[in-house]
């Protein structure tokens, strides 16, 4: 059997920029999977808010 890799992917959590400013309450998150070796900065993403019913940009949180 192969022994298993190191692991490099992390699971990162995307969180709404635009959300945040509007002040409305609630949150729009989301949770991936990102390799740390050939990302090491903050991701962002244009995924949909379903609160505010449009694509906005989420980044990377923590």
């Amino acid at each position: 059997m192969a022994k298993k890799a190191k692991g490099n992917r992390v699971q990162v959590i995307l969180e709404c920029t635009e959300h945040k400013e509007s002040g409305m309450p609630g949150t729009s998150r989301y949770i991936t999977k990102k390799n740390k070796k050939n990302t090491p900065e903050r991701m962002e993403l244009k995924k949909y808010n379903s609160i505010l019913k449009k694509m906005t940009v989420h980044k990377e949180i923590k």
